[in-house]
């Protein structure tokens, strides 16, 4: 697999004029990439180094609105700046535009040049360090799953979002005739990511029609957080060039099943060792594993919210869709909201159901490992698994059903206060908080037709 660019191969790359543009990005509270474009001379010149942005682009919503309530930064504060460091390890060719290379940049306080507590970057990577005080490495992979339209994002926004016709007319799970119909997206996309130093696995249909699924390797927690990110940016600036739309929202139709994040992740000793793999227990779970396991499943309803931060996020959990409704395990069940996957291997490894295709994957990762390591450091007993249908499990417990039930659940998480801090909780809080506030404040299609005449 081609490797990253080290700053020294940018220099010789900007010197011959093949590369005449830089990308210094940061990574918003909704998983974005925001950010400059440098001319590649004046990057290397001075803004490897650092450059600036306006705060607020940690306590923005969808729409880049400014709300009220943020500790952070605010209009009575004035909106000052940040830092965006460069992590010149990120640093790579995007070999989709031409001429351009990028490299992601972590967000430092202006005055004390330390990281920003509710960056997501810095909020992965605090739990990662704790990860790595009790001994452990993890290895993470996401899935990303999208859907692919007819008709491109400009065409489709000025329909008022209502002309939306997948590219496909059937479900495509697994489908080679129709994948190879999608191939003009798909297969620049696996090849340019991958010669940006990605590693791509494959691309497969998903269960829904003009629905597909983007597969990276297995990879350290922060570099799995980063692949994830510039996939998905790569994925809809790929698709616009093809002149095509696609979709990360998890329900955009009542009746199409949704779009999920799957997230694989298994811990690793010091010296490269399984710390999941115990080859003489019957599911060679370790009990490493099974604390781990305890802990994610204990805390899932309180960081709920970080796996699905939207109104429309919750549409997506029903039952009968591959969507779970319960936080229980199974051993290779995808109805539950933890799949053990590999069980009787040294690929043994926890996957977890419940994220959406909207998830920020550097707040996800985190507060699964911060439940993880909650669960070793308090030895927690995972329960047996639960088998058969767990959509009819009456017993198991739910996961939130609405972005106002999680947001109340992360509100009062002493637990997710401790692992995260009170200033983190509190900021993502209140983003949640304005979620449901914008979303009460609109009179939406379904309240007119349903009422207009009849009510």
């Amino acid at each position: 697999m081609p490797k990253a660019m080290t700053f020294e191969r940018l220099k010789k790359l900007v010197s011959k004029g093949r590369i005449d543009t830089v990308l210094a990005c940061i990574v918003d509270m909704q998983g974005r990439l925001m950010g400059k474009r440098f001319h590649a001379q004046n990057f290397i010149d001075s803004a490897w180094e650092e450059t600036h942005c306006c705060n607020y682009l940690l306590a923005t919503d969808l729409e880049m609105a400014t709300p009220e309530g943020y500790v952070s930064t605010s209009w009575e504060s004035g909106y000052g700046d940040y830092v965006m460091k460069p992590d010149l390890a990120t640093l790579r060719p995007v070999p989709w535009l031409e001429g351009t290379a990028m490299v992601l940049c972590d967000v430092l306080d202006h005055h004390t040049h330390k990281d920003v507590p509710h960056s997501p970057r810095a909020v992965l990577k605090r739990q990662i360090a704790r990860l790595d005080a009790l001994g452990f490495s993890a290895t993470m992979a996401t899935e990303l799953e999208f859907f692919i339209f007819e008709k491109s994002f400009d065409e489709i926004r000025k329909t008022g979002f209502s002309d939306l016709a997948p590219i496909s007319a059937y479900n495509e799970d697994y489908h080679i005739l129709q994948t190879t119909k999608e191939e003009h997206i798909m297969r620049p996309l696996r090849n340019h990511l991958y010669n940006a130093g990605l590693p791509i696995e494959s691309s497969k249909g998903e269960a829904e029609a003009g629905q597909e699924e983007l597969n990276i390797r297995y990879s350290p927690a922060l570099d799995c957080a980063d692949y994830h990110s510039i996939a998905k940016h790569a994925t809809k600036e790929i698709a616009w060039q093809q002149g095509h739309a696609v979709s990360f929202l998890p329900k955009w139709h009542k009746d199409r099943v949704g779009s999920s994040s799957h997230v694989h992740q298994s811990l690793w000793t010091k010296d490269g060792k399984p710390a999941f793999y115990d080859p003489d227990d019957a599911l060679t779970m370790t009990d490493t594993m099974r604390h781990y396991m305890a802990g994610m499943i204990k805390y899932a309803p309180e960081y709920t919210y970080f796996l699905a931060p939207y109104i429309n996020s919750y549409k997506r959990f029903m039952k009968g869709t591959f969507a779970p409704t319960k936080t229980v395990w199974s051993v290779d069940n995808r109805t539950a909201g933890f799949r053990l996957c590999g069980a009787g291997s040294k690929s043994v490894r926890v996957e977890c159901r419940i994220p959406g295709s909207d998830m920020n994957p550097y707040l996800a990762q985190a507060v699964m490992l911060a439940a993880g390591i909650k669960g070793i450091e308090d030895k927690l007993e995972l329960q047996p698994p639960t088998t058969g249908d767990v959509y009819a499990a009456k017993d198991a417990a739910e996961i939130p059903a609405t972005l106002r039930e999680a947001a109340v659940t992360l509100r009062g998480s002493a637990f997710l206060r401790t692992a995260l801090g009170d200033d983190v909780v509190d900021h993502y809080s209140r983003a949640a908080d304005w979620e449901i506030e914008e979303f009460d404040a609109v009179v939406t299609d379904y309240e007119i037709a349903r009422g207009f005449e009849r009510a």
